[in-house]
């Protein structure tokens, strides 16, 4: 199995780079933020609760997003693996993804990094609200997210180190 972590700050490109990494290799794609949408736009209990916290910039509760995750996970017959987009967001969820995993004979194959200055990343997220209309693209929110970010989420690199699957990739130039 290759199980992936795609890492990276929002608006780093973790959506786009996944897109071409689930064509090369035919693996399954769970996007953390597309279930969490689905979910909202849904108008299930699950989305307004997760929409109230992705209104004010914070992280979904891990028991919740573990549940969905393995549910997800579950539903793909004859995987030849996963790429993790938007999660795990902090030590806590990658020590219960780790769990998840282990329960089901796999592991994360590579934790794959995508390193952006946070003035590109303002300006990336700014013009995807502006085309995508995603509400949580405003100048207001993204420096909440950002905040968050480099508080709780980016200390994973640390741990994707110990574990020995951490790979750097520079995310700024062409998408290729």
């Amino acid at each position: 199995m290759l199980n992936i972590v795609i890492f990276g700050a929002p608006g780093s490109g973790k959506g786009t780079q996944s897109e071409r990494i689930v064509a090369k290799y035919g693996i399954n794609h769970i996007s953390t933020g597309d279930v969490l949408r689905g979910e909202i736009k849904g108008g299930t209990e699950l989305g307004k609760l997760a929409k109230s916290y992705i209104d004010e910039g914070q992280l979904i509760p891990d028991e919740l997003m573990i549940k969905i995750l393995a549910s997800v996970l579950d539903s793909f017959k004859d995987s030849k693996g996963v790429i993790f987009d938007g999660f795990p967001r902090t030590i806590p969820q990658a020590e219960a993804l780790k769990k998840m995993l282990k329960e089901r004979d796999q592991d994360i194959t590579v934790m794959l990094d995508l390193e952006v200055p946070e003035e590109e990343l303002m300006t990336r997220l700014i013009l995807r609200g502006k085309e995508s209309g995603r509400a949580d693209d405003n100048e207001e929110t993204i420096k909440k997210r950002l905040l968050v970010y480099h508080t709780q989420t980016a200390p994973l690199v640390d741990f994707y180190k110990t574990e020995g699957t951490y790979q750097y990739i520079k995310g700024i130039g062409t998408i290729d």
